[in-house]
Order: C-alpha cells, then sequence, then structure tokens
C-alpha cells in the first residue's frame, strides 16, 4: 500500500501546456509532475467516474485526445478543470494531485489493464 499524502501538501506552480496536453504542478516539498490530460480526465475524482461507492466505477474511454479549456481554484485546496469532452464535475485536491504524479506508473498500467479487460480503448469511437 502507497503511504498517505500529507494534506498539507501546497502547489508553488501550476502550467496548463495545452499542446502537449499536460498538467505541469510543482509542490512546496520540491516534487514536480506533468501529468497528460488524458491520465487526469481518465482519473477525475467525480462521481460520474468514482460512483458513489466500491463497484461503481464508470470505465472512462476513448479519451486519448481530451484537452482542458478551463482551470478554476477552489478555495485553497484544489482546482476544477473543465475538459473539451464536457467533463468539469471533479475537483482534484492538491493531495489528490499529488498522488496522481507520485503513483502515475501503476495507477496508469491499472488503467490499461482494465481497458485491455472490457476490450476498449483510449481512442474515441
Amino acid at each position: 500500500m502507497t503511504e498517505a499524502v500529507p494534506a498539507s501538501v501546497l502547489p508553488t506552480e501550476i502550467t496548463l501546456h495545452q499542446r502537449s496536453r499536460q498538467l505541469e504542478i510543482a509542490f512546496d516539498d520540491g516534487a514536480r509532475f506533468r501529468l497528460d490530460i488524458e491520465y487526469l480526465r481518465v482519473s477525475s475524482p467525480s462521481a460520474e467516474v468514482r460512483g458513489h461507492g466500491a463497484g461503481q466505477e464508470v470505465l472512462q474511454v476513448g479519451k486519448r485526445n481530451v484537452n482542458i479549456t478551463a482551470i478554476e481554484p477552489v478555495g485553497n485546496y484544489g482546482l476544477r478543470p473543465t475538459f473539451d469532452d464536457g467533463h468539469e464535475s471533479g475537483i482534484y485536491t492538491w493531495p489528490f494531485l499529488y498522488e496522481l504524479g507520485r503513483d502515475h506508473d501503476t495507477l496508469w498500467a491499472d488503467y490499461l489493464s482494465l481497458l485491455d479487460a472490457a476490450g476498449a480503448s483510449r481512442d474515441p469511437a
């Protein structure tokens, strides 16, 4: 099990790279991550993606070319991106973004395995 991210972790820099479709985020502990927009979209913390409990997750497919059209700060604890596929309900807290960066390889591999098992694709239909 991966260790918890401290709730006090704060970003020091956030840059949206629309051409390369990545969100770059640096944290006050020196960590820096470049997260693909597709990865952010399929990992959304929203109920639309996560469901309302275990086993209710909705596998996100066809999101390879998704981009972010806007980012809105949410208090002092996170941000809400608006994706060009219309998704805008996920609030990405600082600890959640940190976890997505730190655990990227495992989380992405898990997602790709789920896609494969479902016979689904990252490419739009």
